[in-house]
């Protein structure tokens, strides 16, 4: 295991593209602190995003790993390429000429997707501490580490969305195609949302049962939108007679469901590159 992570490591270094995609993200990663900044004052109307609660412990967990989730494209294009790039410079075949088995390079890329999205987890954390402290009304211990869940949520999102990448540059071998073809995938699982909603529209409650298997639908599932907590969201909800009783928890069985997609994904990844004549 030590060895092929530093196989990765050395490979990572000694791409100038990769370093400056995973400090963009890094960067973007910090840049969560500006939300606070955002103020709106139209009149009578002043609305400061600070106020709005979403620094407060627990509610800070929640609300910057669903932000910090937007920026995994970025650490995307960093898995892709190191898996295209293998393919165009030909180091795949070298590795396996200098020992390396197939089952050794997919796990080396998979430690690589583990690393990074550990990683990034960590460092969630840390910002969201470092800002939940100086923001937050609640700073007793319990309430500071309750709601942890979705720091798991997140890893598991960013380890399924690369392990996703993964199987997809395997398969096509081209970083733009590797790309497009997940867009296209995520296009793919709209139009099916839109035909089991015309196709079950008496009875909607079949949809999320159904589309909760889905490999995009199923990571979006594990950290679900925040806004409705919002104050303001809540105010405005009441004001026009509205409940907003929205499912915001991290639930186990989305874990598992997408925890299955990563052992397909990366299975599959194994089996294309068995079956490939190199």
């Amino acid at each position: 295991m030590k060895r092929l992570i530093q196989i990765e490591l050395i490979k990572l270094q000694n791409s100038k593209a990769s370093k400056v995609l995973i400090f963009i993200y890094f960067l973007l990663l910090t840049s969560i602190s500006l939300i606070a900044a955002i103020k709106f004052d139209i009149g009578p109307v002043k609305f400061h995003l600070a106020e709005q609660g979403i620094f407060n412990f627990p509610m800070i967990w929640h609300f910057n790993t669903y932000i910090a989730a937007i920026f995994k494209f970025f650490l995307l294009l960093v898995i892709v390429s190191m898996i295209t790039n293998e393919y165009s410079n030909r180091t795949l075949k070298q590795n396996l000429i200098d020992g390396l088995s197939k089952k050794e390079f997919i796990l080396s890329k998979f430690y690589l997707v583990l690393i990074l999205s550990a990683i990034s987890t960590v460092f969630v954390f840390v910002v969201s501490l470092v800002l939940g402290y100086f923001y937050s009304d609640y700073n007793e211990l319990q309430i500071v580490f309750s709601n942890l869940e979705y720091l798991v949520a997140f890893f598991v999102k960013l380890v399924g969305f690369f392990s996703f990448g993964l199987f997809i540059g395997m398969l096509i071998k081209r970083s733009a195609f590797t790309v497009g073809a997940m867009f296209v995938w995520m296009f793919s699982e709209g139009i099916i949302h839109g035909l089991l909603q015309w196709k079950f529209h008496e009875t909607k409650e079949v949809i999320p049962m159904i589309t909760q298997f889905l490999p995009f639908t199923s990571m979006s599932n594990l950290i679900k939108q925040p806004f409705g907590r919002l104050k303001a969201i809540k105010t405005v909800a009441s004001q026009v007679g509205e409940r907003l009783n929205y499912d915001y928890a991290v639930h186990w069985y989305d874990l598992l469901i997408v925890m299955a997609w990563i052992a397909i994904f990366i299975y599959s990844s194994y089996r294309i590159l068995l079956k490939r004549d190199l």
